[in-house]
């Protein structure tokens, strides 16, 4: 992909010519691989579905999935075409047994879409695992409609192979807000507390995100892959549904955001992509991970609203 010419403040992530060899070297290939001994901590350039008999079944304690939605998209110069639901569902059917198998029977899986293939993902999840929730992120990004109303949301379907056992820590995603109507008890702050950054409520995670900031162009964490998941976003699933050391497995890796939030939070990691220069990304924001683990908007163990804990700097 040839280097667009930017703006001096732009700070999108990109690879030189005279980085590619030292970051391919990083990538595995399905070929280096022996049946059954992925190493965790793996980049592999590959398509999941032709090498996903070298992972061993039940290998991954949480699940990322992230697939192509229902729309014409390039990805750079791979296109998806839409289709019909029926269809769709039968692409879905193609590979998700082949995901769910993968799991670990206590693990947990978290699949992404949008309304347009929301209820297909249901349908398909509720095949193979029980679904627990349906997580709604705003996605406060993107343009206006003139004829319809503006999609600003997209859905993450919530899944775990057995209801009576899998890890989940709340404790670990709570979200820090802002307090406008500050109410006292005997002249004390009720449920909330002063600090230098102004009055703040820790509240319990709903399955409603409205604190999301999609990745843009002054984000340290931003590259020009067209469908970019948000390092908080992916750092509430790996932080309430694995423990620190357990593997995480994205089938769909894209530019690797499963993989970076997982090294920054103390996790292992697995990912497969298809794509080379996305897995240059991935492989230079792993580098970059290894000195920097902050993640914009989550900060002390606590989640921030969006726009209420100052950008990260450099």
């Amino acid at each position: 992909m040839p280097n667009k010419r930017r703006a001096d403040r732009n700070r999108t992530l990109t690879v030189t010519p005279d980085e590619v060899e030292a970051l391919s070297a990083r990538l595995l290939r399905p070929d280096d691989l022996a049946t059954g001994s992925v190493p965790a901590d793996s980049l592999i350039h590959g398509d999941f579905l032709q090498a996903a008999a070298l992972l061993p079944d039940g290998i991954a304690d949480l699940i990322i999935v992230d697939p192509p939605y229902n729309l014409s998209k390039n990805f750079n110069g791979t296109s998806f075409t839409a289709r019909s639901e029926k269809e769709y569902e039968r692409y879905l059917h193609s590979w998700f047994p082949l995901v769910c198998r993968k799991l670990k029977p206590t693990g947990s899986l978290y699949l992404c879409g949008d309304w347009r293939c929301s209820s297909a993902l249901q349908r398909v999840m509720a095949e193979h695992l029980t679904v627990l929730n349906r997580i709604t992120w705003q996605r406060e990004k993107g343009r206006g409609a003139k004829s319809n109303w503006k999609n600003s949301m997209e859905d993450i379907w919530f899944g775990v192979n057995d209801e009576r056992h899998y890890y989940f820590d709340v404790e670990s995603v709570k979200l820090k807000r802002r307090v406008l109507a500050p109410y006292k008890d005997a002249g004390r702050p009720k449920d909330w507390q002063e600090t230098a950054e102004g009055k703040f409520r820790i509240t319990h995670p709903s399955n409603f995100w409205d604190d999301i900031s999609v990745p843009f162009w002054s984000m340290p964490e931003n590259t020009d892959h067209p469908t970019q998941k948000p390092e908080k976003l992916y750092a509430k699933l790996v932080l309430a549904s694995s423990r620190e050391g357990d593997l995480v497995l994205d089938p769909f890796m894209g530019s690797g955001t499963a993989c970076v939030v997982a090294k920054k939070l103390g996790r292992r990691y697995i990912g497969f992509e298809i794509d080379e220069t996305y897995c240059l990304w991935a492989a230079k924001r792993l580098a970059l991970a290894a000195h920097d683990t902050r993640i914009q908007g989550y900060a002390d163990g606590i989640f921030w609203e969006r726009n209420t804990q100052p950008p990260l700097q450099h």
